[in-house]
């Protein structure tokens, strides 16, 4: 796996603590580190992972207020791009930074390129859920602010081989994100997209539900909810900042006075499963999806935690072989589309096709 170390609000100090968590967990996994190397050594020997981590020294990183178009043209010297191209050269098996998003995406797609079939790659994240497993899969998550219905139907593709290889789920449900689950409601591209979605899941292996409401995000009746990067970038903040008011408004009212401190030590064993089950570290991660090598963008204000789970998922989609996985499926099903608008038209034979006179 290649790390970016040098990106994040939290430094290198938060990247490689939360290393040391990652390799409790995956005692045999290896690691590339990129950045200053007078900075990261200390840290690495500090935590006694240099039998494990094989630091690359990179002179520049990415900052969080460089503009993507900016970055592209001088990228060279970066953390940010010395740990992309180690999946491009096949070096690792998956690229994990918690720096400048949109930077990131745009030297993934340089450097990876999109997959055959893929007009717009999306950011796939985890949303806490009452399913069994404990979460739904959401995409775009603010990778394209745009979708037509031809990028909804590979959203779907792609989350379910996802949901597939991330998850362990053998048909997962997928539902597409719309203001009611009503036929007749949401813009032209959604109802296209409805039925293109209907009739791919039988070829995809999944179960199609149909429109679902922003109150399913969280609920146990779809595994994967598909939308544009607008949509998916707003709810997903939005998430983020009500997770955080509940939290704070939980944590005021257990020590407003003497009495509610007492309820809260007799409350402490289920306080503590509502934190665990809220916390955003748990489902940091965001998969870049779409593209010919695996990348996790890790949340920028991450901490050592949160920072683990996403080299925990980086991991074990690179130990899937979850890109190729994703690749294929995308290109197996790129003329999808055609078939069903087409459906019923005479199809040319192959002779026919080729016929010169």
């Amino acid at each position: 796996m290649s790390i970016d170390a040098m990106g994040g609000d939290k430094g290198p100090a938060a990247v490689v603590a939360g290393l040391a968590y990652f390799f409790e967990e995956e005692p045999l996994a290896k690691v590339i580190l990129h950045g200053d190397e007078a900075v990261l050594a200390p840290l690495v020997e500090k935590r006694r992972l240099s039998k494990r981590v094989t630091i690359r020294h990179a002179e520049r990183a990415v900052t969080m207020d460089d503009k993507p178009a900016q970055v592209l043209r001088n990228s060279k010297g970066t953390s940010m791009l010395a740990t992309v191209d180690a999946v491009r050269s096949g070096e690792a098996d998956a690229a994990v930074s918690c720096g400048n998003t949109g930077a990131l995406m745009a030297l993934s797609m340089l450097r990876l390129r999109k997959a055959e079939g893929v007009n717009r790659p999306a950011i796939a994240c985890l949303w806490p859920s009452r399913n069994p497993n404990g979460f739904n899969v959401m995409l775009d998550a603010g990778a394209d602010i745009r979708a037509d219905e031809d990028d909804l139907l590979t959203y779907a593709l792609m989350g379910t081989s996802y949901a597939r290889n991330g998850m362990g789920l053998t048909r997962p449900r997928v539902g597409l994100l719309n203001v009611g689950t009503e036929e007749h409601k949401g813009r032209a591209e959604l109802k296209v997209a409805h039925e293109l979605i209907g009739a791919a899941a039988e070829k995809g292996e999944f179960e199609y539900i149909g429109f679902v409401e922003g109150g399913d995000l969280p609920s146990d009746r779809v595994d994967v909810i598909v939308t544009d990067g607008f949509t998916g970038n707003v709810a997903l903040k939005t998430g983020e900042g009500t997770a955080r008011l509940i939290s704070d408004a939980l944590k005021e009212s257990f020590t407003y006075s003497i009495w509610s401190k007492l309820a809260a030590a007799f409350a402490y064993t289920s306080l503590s499963r509502l934190k665990k089950k809220i916390d955003p570290r748990n489902v940091n991660g965001g998969v870049f999806l779409g593209l010919n090598g695996t990348v996790v963008k890790s949340h920028g204000g991450a901490d050592a935690k949160g920072n683990a789970a996403a080299f925990k998922l980086a991991y074990t989609l690179g130990q899937n072989r979850f890109a190729d996985k994703l690749a294929a499926r995308v290109a197996s099903a790129a003329t999808l589309p055609q078939d069903i608008l087409h459906e019923g038209e005479p199809v040319p034979t192959s002779g026919q096709e080729g016929e010169q006179n």
